[in-house]
């Protein structure tokens, strides 16, 4: 039951959609299912960079830590998604922490043997090269951000982002589920706890976005990009 249960977890990995079952069943055998508690750490910085993660169940922050000792957050892993794939290419250790935020299960992947398995599989490799040029477009975007946008322009560029990347549209407005911390959206965008809650407060007096711990429901996404433009 149990390798039943991680053949269908790679299967719904869009990263896996249109492997057959016998390539499936060959990468169940290289991949280990590991659950992990809530603030857990699954890697940290200058361990050897061994293995690929796959997350199915939770979330995940990447961090890196300060001379001082502050946390800044670089980036949030959602289900479906991949981290620490720089291993794929041939980084030796870490330069990040990556810690469970809630009840998290994910698939891991030693990389050598991954690398094996994409080389036998041409469509895979193709995947791989573009997930991570993705994410290093991503990275790119958020030093632009950081540069060249105010505070409040920052928070409402990642209120977008969560959107498409997680929101789901009912009627005119996007459900995004958990909604995050206000201290975790300040590490996100390089601004104070005080400042992120005035703008998610301004925001919701004028009927853009509603929220609460649980969730973000954004109402007038046309605005938002307004704001940002």
């Amino acid at each position: 039951m149990a390798e039943k249960s991680k053949l269908w977890y790679l299967e719904n990995f869009n990263l896996f959609k249109g492997l057959n079952s016998e390539k499936l069943e060959s990468l169940g055998k290289i991949s280990k299912m590991k659950d992990f508690e809530k603030n857990q750490l699954i890697y940290f910085a200058h361990e050897p960079s061994s293995s690929i993660f796959f997350l199915k169940k939770g979330r995940v922050k990447l961090t890196r830590t300060s001379n001082d000792g502050k946390e800044m957050i670089l980036g949030l892993v959602n289900p479906g998604e991949v981290f620490g794939e720089m291993s794929f290419l041939d980084e030796e250790e870490r330069t990040d922490f990556a810690i469970a935020m809630e009840p998290t299960l994910i698939c891991t992947i030693n990389k050598d043997e991954f690398k094996k398995f994409v080389s036998e599989n041409n469509d895979l490799n193709l995947r791989i090269t573009k997930l991570i040029g993705l994410r290093i477009k991503k990275y790119t975007e958020r030093i632009e951000e950081l540069v060249f946008k105010d505070a409040s322009q920052r928070i409402i560029s990642f209120l977008i982002r969560l959107a498409d990347d997680n929101g789901k549209q009912l009627g005119n407005d996007i459900f995004v589920k958990p909604f995050l911390k206000h201290q975790d959206i300040a590490d996100l965008t390089a601004c104070s706890r005080q400042t992120v809650n005035s703008v998610l407060t301004d925001l919701r007096e004028k009927k853009i976005i509603n929220f609460d711990r649980r969730k973000l429901i954004i109402h007038d996404k046309e605005t938002l990009l307004e704001y940002i433009s």
